[in-house]
C-alpha cells in the first residue's frame, strides 16, 4: 500500500503540491480567523449539578454573574463620606444599559462584604450583557468610563481575568514564535545539514498548524473552542512535522546514497519511513482522541485541535513531503552549510550519516558504520549487564514518580496570571482586605412553594460546619438564590467538602435544590474527570496495544511500550507535584504555586506525552524490527536498530524541546505546566528510557520480544501493517554474545 502511495505521489507530485498550496492559502485566510472565536471557559461539565444550577438561576432570576469587579480606593476618605459615594455612583449610573445589565454597590445593598476592613476601599459588581466574547467587548467599551475622580480604580472579575488570559496567550504565542523560530532554524540547518532540507519540515508544520486552525474554526460554530488549544496546535503541528520530516528526509538520503534514482528513492522512503510515520501518527492521534470522552469543552477542543494537527502533519509527511523530495531529488542537499561525510569516511565514534551507506563506499564501510557507531556500542554495553541497567533505571523512574502519590487537585483562579496583572491584583486585594470569598460564594438555587420551608432551609445551611453566613439574595416566584459565605481557599479540599455537606442538607418539602458556584463547579469537575479518566486510559492503552501489534506482530512489545510510557509519565507527574504543587523552582520559573494542580492539566499531559512517547517507540522499534527480520538475532537487531535510529530520535527530541521549551516560559501558569511536563517526559523518554531501558529489557526478554499466540501470528501475517523489507545495509560481523542476565545478576 505504501509503495503504491509513494509511486502515485511521485508521478502526481505537481498536483499534490498545487493542492497543498491551495490548502495553505485557504487555511491562512479562513482558518486563522479562529482567533476571534475562542473562549477561556469550558472547564465545567454541562450536565453537572453546578451547571444546572446556573441554568435554573438564569431562567428564573436572570443572569447575575460577577462579570466585572471594579475596585475603588481612597487614601483620604472612607465609604461613609458622601463625596466618595457620589464619585462612584455618578460614574456607574452613567454606564450604558445595553452594556451593563446589573450593578451592585455597597450603597445600594449595604453589604459589609463590599467594604474593606479599613473602609477605604469598596468594589462594585457589574453584570455585562452578551456571551463571553461580547462581555469582553463590553468591558473594553466602558473601562475608560469607570475611573472615579480622586479614587484609585482597578478592574477585576471573571471577564477581566478572561480578557487578560486571552491577551497573555496571544502575546506568549507571538513571543515564543519570535524566539523559537530563529533558534529552531539554526538547529535544523545543523541537524539536517543544509537550509533546503531544513525547510521541508517547516512546510509540513505550517500546513499542520493551518489545518488545525481551520478545523478549530469549523468546530467553533458547533461548540466552545478553548483559546489554549492554539498553544497545543502550534506545539504538536510543528513538533511532529519536525519528527516526521527528519525521519523521511534521512531515509530518502539513505536511498539516494545507495544509488537509487529519485523515483525509486521516494517510493522506498514512503514504503519504509512512511509506514513508520503512519503508525506513529495514528497512535498519537489515538492518545489525543481519548480527550474526546470528556464533556468539558476545554478538553474536547484540545483533543480536536491536537487530532487535526497530528492528522495533517502525518498526511503532509506522506504526500506533500515525498512530492517535494521528488521535485528536489539530490538538490535536497543544496545550500549545505556543513559538508556531509560519505559513509566510507565515517569516524568510528560517530553514528551513521543520514545518507546511509553508498555504493561508492562499498559494503564494508556500512558494516563498520553499524559495528563501530556510538549507539551500537552503547547498546551492546548495556546488554552485557541488562539486569543492572534495568533495575537502576526502574528505581530512578519509580522514585521520580513517587511525589505524585500525594497530589492535590484544584482549579483555576487569577493566580494563573503573572503577578502584578490588574485582574489578579483585584482578586488578591479582595482576599486580603475584604470578607474572604465574598466574590466566590457557594450558591444554592432553591425551588420551594413554602416560604417557611425556605427559611428553615437557610437556617439549616447557616448551621453547617464551615459556613460563616447564608442568606436569600434573590427571589422570583418559587425560585430563590441562597448565597453561602465561608472561610478558606475556594479551590481547597476543605471548601469542596463544604459543598458536599451543603448538598446533604434536606431539601424543602415539595421543592428542589441545586448547589452551584465556583467551588461547586470545581467539585463537579473533579468528580467527572475522576469517573471518566479510567475509561480514557483504557481507550488509549487498548488502541495503542492493537496498533503496535499490527505494526510489529508481537504482543510483548506493545505491553513493554505501554509500561515504559507509564514510567515516563510517572516521572513527569512526580516532577509536576514538586515544581507546581509544592512550589519548588517557582522563583526560577516565575509563577505562584496554589498548592494544587489544576485537574484537567495532568489529563492533557497524559494524552500528549503518551502519544509522543509511543511516537519515539515506533521509530526505534521499526528499525529494530527491520534488523530482526533480516538477522533473526534479537541482540544484534537491538544494537542495529538503536544505531540507525538513535541519532534521529535524539535530534528530533532536541528540536521539539526547543518548540516546547519556549512555550514553557508562558505567563499563564497551566500553559507553563504543560510545557514543563512535556520537556521532562521527552527528556526522560528519549534518553534513559529509549537509550538504556529499551536495550536492557529487550535483552532480558530475548526472542520473547517477538512472541504472539499462533492465532494472532496468523492474523498478523494476513492483516498486519507490514513494512517493506529493508536491504539497505549488509549484516555486521558476529558480535560477541552479551553475558546472560543470570551472570549479570551474579556479577
Amino acid at each position: 500500500m505504501f509503495e503504491r502511495l509513494g509511486r502515485t505521489v511521485f508521478r502526481r507530485r505537481w498536483w499534490v503540491l498545487g493542492l497543498a498550496g491551495a490548502f495553505f492559502v485557504f487555511g491562512g485566510v479562513w482558518g486563522t480567523q479562529v482567533f476571534g472565536e475562542l473562549t477561556t471557559s469550558g472547564f465545567d461539565d454541562p450536565a453537572s449539578e453546578s451547571s444546572r444550577a446556573v441554568e435554573r438561576a438564569e431562567a428564573a432570576l436572570g443572569r447575575t454573574g460577577n462579570d466585572l469587579v471594579v475596585l475603588y480606593r481612597s487614601t483620604s476618605m472612607t465609604v461613609d463620606d458622601p463625596a466618595y459615594q457620589q464619585a462612584v455612583t455618578e460614574k456607574l449610573d452613567a454606564l450604558p444599559r445595553d452594556a451593563v445589565t446589573r450593578t451592585i454597590t455597597y450603597w445600594g445593598v449595604h453589604s459589609p462584604a463590599l467594604v474593606s476592613h479599613d473602609r477605604r476601599a469598596t468594589y462594585a459588581v457589574l453584570t455585562l450583557a452578551g456571551d463571553e466574547q461580547q462581555r469582553i467587548d463590553r468591558l473594553e467599551e466602558i473601562e475608560d468610563d469607570l475611573a472615579a475622580p480622586g479614587l484609585q480604580t482597578q478592574l477585576g472579575g471573571i471577564t477581566a481575568v478572561n480578557r487578560d488570559i486571552g491577551e497573555r496567550v496571544a502575546a506568549d504565542i507571538a513571543r515564543a514564535e519570535m524566539l523559537s523560530i530563529p533558534v529552531l532554524l539554526v538547529l535544523m540547518v545543523v541537524v539536517f545539514g543544509g537550509a533546503v532540507a531544513a525547510g521541508l519540515p517547516l512546510v509540513i508544520g505550517g500546513l499542520a498548524i493551518l489545518g488545525a486552525f481551520t478545523a478549530l474554526r469549523g468546530l467553533s460554530h458547533l461548540t466552545e473552542v478553548s483559546v489554549f488549544s492554539v498553544n497545543l496546535v502550534t506545539i504538536l503541528g510543528l513538533g511532529l512535522a519536525i519528527d516526521y520530516g527528519l525521519f523521511m528526509v534521512s531515509r530518502f538520503r539513505e536511498e539516494i546514497a545507495r544509488g537509487l534514482n529519485v523515483e525509486d528513492a521516494v517510493v522506498r522512503t514512503v514504503a519504509t519511513a512512511g509506514h513508520t510515520v503512519a503508525v506513529s501518527g495514528v497512535t498519537v492521534a489515538v492518545s489525543l482522541a481519548g480527550l474526546l470522552i470528556f464533556p468539558m469543552s476545554f478538553l474536547r477542543s484540545m483533543g480536536f485541535g491536537g487530532l487535526a494537527a497530528v492528522v495533517v502533519a502525518m498526511l503532509g509527511a506522506l504526500t506533500v513531503l515525498p512530492a517535494l523530495l521528488g521535485v528536489l531529488g539530490s538538490r535536497v542537499d543544496a545550500l549545505a552549510v556543513l559538508r556531509r561525510r560519505r559513509p566510507a569516511r565515517s569516524s568510528p565514534t560517530e553514528g551513521p550519516s543520514p545518507e546511509g551507506p553508498s555504493h561508492a563506499a562499498g559494503p564494508n564501510s556500512a558494516v563498520g558504520e553499524v559495528e563501530h557507531g556510538f549507539w551500537y556500542r552503547l547498546a551492546h554495553s548495556i546488554m552485557r549487564r541488562p539486569v543492572l541497567y534495568a533495575a537502576g533505571v526502574l528505581a530512578v523512574l519509580l522514585l521520580a514518580g513517587s511525589p505524585f502519590l500525594r497530589v492535590e487537585f484544584g482549579g483555576i483562579d487569577p493566580r494563573v496570571l503573572p503577578a502584578g496583572t490588574e485582574s489578579r491584583v483585584v482578586s488578591e486585594t479582595s482576599d486580603r482586605e475584604f470578607v474572604q470569598n465574598s466574590q466566590l460564594p457557594i450558591e444554592a438555587i432553591v425551588t420551594s412553594p413554602d416560604q417557611a420551608a425556605l427559611e428553615r432551609y437557610v437556617a439549616t445551611v447557616s448551621d453547617v460546619d464551615g459556613v460563616t453566613a447564608a442568606a436569600v439574595t434573590a427571589t422570583s416566584g418559587e425560585v430563590a438564590r441562597v448565597t453561602v459565605n465561608y472561610a478558606g481557599d475556594p479551590i481547597s479540599a476543605q471548601a469542596r467538602d463544604l459543598v458536599s455537606r451543603i448538598r446533604d442538607v434536606p431539601v424543602p418539602p415539595g421543592g428542589s435544590v441545586l448547589v452551584g458556584g465556583f467551588t461547586a463547579e470545581l467539585a463537579d469537575q473533579l468528580h467527572t474527570t475522576g469517573h471518566l479518566l479510567p475509561w480514557m486510559a483504557l481507550i488509549i492503552v487498548g488502541a495503542t496495544f492493537v496498533l503496535l501489534f499490527l505494526a510489529f506482530g508481537s504482543v510483548v512489545l506493545p505491553i513493554k511500550a505501554i509500561v515504559m510510557n507509564v514510567l515516563s509519565l510517572g516521572a513527569s507527574f512526580g516532577a509536576l507535584v514538586l515544581i507546581f504543587q509544592d512550589g519548588h523552582l517557582s522563583g526560577l520559573l516565575d509563577f505562584t504555586s496554589t498548592g494544587t494542580l489544576e485537574a484537567t492539566q495532568p489529563i492533557l499531559v497524559l494524552a500528549i506525552v503518551f502519544g509522543l512517547s509511543t511516537d519515539y517507540e515506533v521509530f526505534l522499534m521499526s528499525r529494530i524490527r527491520e534488523a530482526y527480520d533480516r538477522t533473526g538475532d534479537n541482540t544484534t537487531a537491538v544494537a542495529i536498530g538503536l544505531q540507525r535510529s538513535g541519532r534521529i530520535i535524539t535530534s528530533a527530541a532536541i528540536l521539539i524541546l526547543v518548540v516546547i521549551g519556549l512555550f514553557s516560559i508562558s505567563g499563564i501558569t497551566f500553559i507553563k505546566l504543560i510545557g514543563v511536563a512535556m520537556i521532562i517526559a521527552i527528556v526522560v523518554d528519549a534518553t534513559i528510557v529509549r537509550a538504556l531501558l529499551v536495550p536492557a529489557t529487550m535483552r532480558l526478554l530475548g526472542n520473547t520480544n517477538w512472541w504472539a499466540p499462533a492465532p494472532l501470528r496468523r492474523f498478523y501475517a494476513r492483516h498486519g501493517l507490514h513494512e517493506a523489507p529493508d536491504d539497505s545495509y549488509p549484516l555486521p560481523a558476529p558480535h560477541p554474545a552479551p553475558a546472560s542476565p543470570q551472570s549479570d545478576a551474579v556479577a
